[in-house]
């Protein structure tokens, strides 16, 4: 990966904040896993469907050097009042212990490597550094996929690669710290290139990396970071509707022998929110609405995706913003004021919430052109909406990314 100016000055950062809390990473290696942007199904994975997104360049930065305490002294200068974190490799804390705390993912990753059957007996000191927002673009599985090939690599394991590492990266979240999460984040960002549209087809668990067919350079994807912070997908209505949808799944198994995943012609849809009707599931009937028209403007965002259309990629994006509004409940009032504010911009395609909902980030699709318009635009209007958050909101417009990379620290 070439560095340039930006990151040797990251790197250099990483360097200052070992060098001061008594952290050896000098001559380490530095690991840069990226953001993610779902394109579609957002909510689908643990529904059974297709997804489609990319990786961003917001990121999560791992400074590290094996050492030979058998132990990890690890500091993380987002989170600076936990200071230096020191973790066995050989036991972890009750996860209750730790649940407030961003070491229950490295915690986590140790506790999980080890119950799978991984021997871990090298230790390694560490710096993190991170600019994903708290919310929306996968920050937890970019640090848990970033922590989990620092420790295969400093232990010397091979063998981990591809979906075992995506399976692992979930029961980091699942298992350990109790978030019900699917796999979408995961894939996205461990199966990110730069460029490329990542699809994941469910059925045959196969990744196919799609190239966009226009130019890319007359598009970006924008983070609307609203400034607030989710605590977790375990504390979020993300978990009500997951909850939710095991039991629409549960449903349509018995009443149809089928799941979500199996509605996909509109005669089965009209005869699944009939019996929804029929016993009283209004609530449900909502969820697979979501579900069901995104899973049919997905194929269309594929070709369009294909074909270099934007606009009509940005129009599919909206609809399902507005759905997930809508039907799905899962947004919440920054995000939608975040939306309301992109809609107004000339040269604005698309916008909805991302991710887990609640909090955190909101997405657009943009003309290029048009980013400077929407940062003056949520500059003005949206400290007045949410004056609590006027000094913590961002605008970032992205690039895809390759992403997971490693390179040598570099000393300046």
């Amino acid at each position: 990966m070439e560095t340039d100016h930006a990151e040797t000055e990251i790197h250099e950062k990483l360097l200052s904040l070992a060098h001061a809390k008594g952290l050896d990473i000098d001559g380490g290696q530095v690991r840069r896993s990226s953001s993610r942007f779902c394109l579609g199904i957002e909510h689908g994975d643990y529904n059974g469907l297709e997804l489609f997104g990319v990786g961003t360049d917001r990121f999560i930065w791992l400074a590290y050097k094996a050492n030979r305490l058998g132990r990890i002294r690890i500091f993380s200068e987002n989170f600076p009042e936990d200071g230096v974190v020191d973790i066995s490799l050989q036991s972890s804390p009750d996860p209750a212990d730790v649940a407030d705390s961003w070491a229950r993912f490295p915690h986590g990753v140790s506790a999980i490597l080890r119950a799978s059957g991984y021997a871990l007996t090298t230790g390694f000191d560490a710096v993190l550094l991170g600019n994903i927002p708290g919310g929306g673009m996968s920050r937890s599985a970019s640090l848990a996929l970033n922590l989990l090939a620092t420790f295969f690599e400093v232990n010397r394991i091979s063998g981990a690669e591809g979906m075992a590492m995506v399976d692992l990266a979930q029961r980091v979240e699942t298992d350990y710290i109790g978030s019900p999460c699917g796999k979408l984040d995961q894939i996205m960002i461990y199966y990110a290139k730069a460029g490329m549209g990542t699809f994941y087809d469910p059925t045959s668990g196969k990744i196919e990396h799609i190239p966009f067919g226009g130019d890319a350079d007359a598009f970006r994807l924008v983070s609307l970071d609203t400034g607030t912070k989710r605590p977790g997908l375990e504390k979020s209505t993300y978990k009500v509707r997951r909850n939710e949808c095991d039991t629409l799944n549960a449903f349509l198994s018995k009443h149809m022998e089928t799941t979500v995943a199996g509605i996909s012609r509109e005669p089965e849809y009209r005869k699944a929110i009939a019996l929804l009707d029929q016993h009283g599931h209004g609530s449900l009937q909502m969820r697979l609405k979501y579900l069901y028209e995104a899973r049919q403007r997905f194929h269309g965002t594929l070709r369009f995706w294909r074909e270099g259309d934007v606009a009509a990629i940005g129009a599919n994006f909206r609809a399902d913003g507005i759905s997930l509004r809508d039907d799905y409940v899962i947004s919440g009032p920054e995000l939608e004021s975040m939306c309301d504010i992109a809609r107004t911009v000339e040269g604005v395609y698309g916008e909805r919430m991302l991710g887990g909902g609640d909090k955190g980030a909101a997405g657009a699709i943009i003309r290029t052109d048009a980013l400077s318009r929407l940062k003056a635009a949520v500059a003005r209007a949206y400290p007045l909406c949410h004056p609590a958050y006027a000094d913590t909101f961002a605008v970032h417009g992205c690039r895809s990314v390759d992403g997971i990379t490693c390179q040598p620290l570099i000393d300046s």
